[in-house]
């Protein structure tokens, strides 16, 4: 008999149509893959959801983006009903979708950040910590939701609705060019550039067909990819992750050669969708996009 897995996607985050994306994707490839696949789109209804894992599945794949479904939430449910799911566990997805947070621990794993500081909203009109560029981001979603970059003459971000919280993360802006690494287990699988055609890599460029290149491996010098694939597994085992992750980096080289590199942040549930970069960056080392999911399956877990 094939294992049974329930794919979770949908949610009611920022991000409910990327993860619905994401979501049947992976539950088509797990089907081709010989599993049989439940899909649960999740709705606020804890009930709704107690009721669709009736029986137990043997696996939960967890295709959820943002709130709710990757910051440690439904982990925990996962762990009380004591059902392995795919992906990093309760305190692990907690920390890294808390971005001030994830910095404290990354820079005491000897990684370098922006510097970065939470702001109260409501003193935003006082003024800032950096002088323009800077980068204002809510501290708790994903896929670039929310990111202002404000340039010099810009309007200021306090002079526009700001529909993420009481607070806001506010960094310097890093020039130069976007790097992502996937952390596959332990292992880093590659280093990517991306190149918005406009603008930066917003949640248009990401989830757009035709708005963003990705050159994959990066164009960069041997010493920085080397560098961001150690950041990227240094940076998933400091949070004590597992599965798959993505970290995403600024690296600056407008300067000197061969330039710094910026940890931004690390995403615990990455995007499964045609455009996505883990699948991409999976294909490159021969890894297809079936075998991805089925190696996720078969390591699934939950927290002790």
């Amino acid at each position: 008999m094939s294992k049974r897995v329930a794919v979770l996607k949908g949610g009611w985050s920022s991000e409910r149509d990327v993860s619905l994306t994401s979501g049947t994707e992976c539950a088509a490839a797990l089907r081709k893959a010989g599993y049989t696949v439940t899909e649960i789109d999740l709705r606020r209804d804890l009930g709704g959801l107690l009721a669709a894992l009736k029986p137990a599945p043997a696996v939960v794949f967890n295709a959820l983006h943002g709130r709710y479904g990757e910051d440690g939430h439904i982990q925990a449910i996962l762990n009380i009903l004591e059902i392995p799911y795919t992906h990093s566990g309760m305190l692990a997805s907690a920390i890294a979708m808390d971005k001030a947070r994830s910095k404290e621990v990354f820079k005491a794993a000897g990684l370098q950040c922006p510097d970065g500081h939470l702001v109260r909203v409501s003193d935003l009109p006082k003024g800032v910590l950096f002088d323009p560029p800077y980068v204002v981001k809510p501290n708790n979603e994903g896929s670039s939701v929310g990111v202002r970059i404000v340039m010099p003459g810009d309007n200021q971000p306090h002079e526009q609705a700001w529909p993420y919280g009481e607070t806001a993360l506010v960094e310097p802006y890093i020039p130069g060019r976007e790097l992502t690494v996937a952390v596959l287990g332990d292992r880093a699988l590659g280093v990517t550039e991306l190149r918005p055609h406009r603008g930066f890599y917003d949640y248009e460029a990401k989830y757009t067909d035709g708005k963003t290149v990705h050159l994959c491996p990066a164009p960069i010098p041997d010493s920085i990819a080397q560098q961001a694939m150690e950041s990227a597994v240094i940076a998933h085992r400091a949070l004590g992750c597992r599965g798959v992750t993505r970290s995403d980096f600024r690296y600056d080289d407008t300067q000197r050669s061969p330039g710094e590199l910026f940890l931004l942040e690390i995403n615990t549930q990455p995007g499964m969708t045609p455009l996505s970069l883990v699948p991409e960056q999976a294909a490159h080392v021969g890894l297809p996009f079936e075998d991805l999911v089925s190696w996720l399956v078969e390591n699934a877990s939950c927290d002790a």
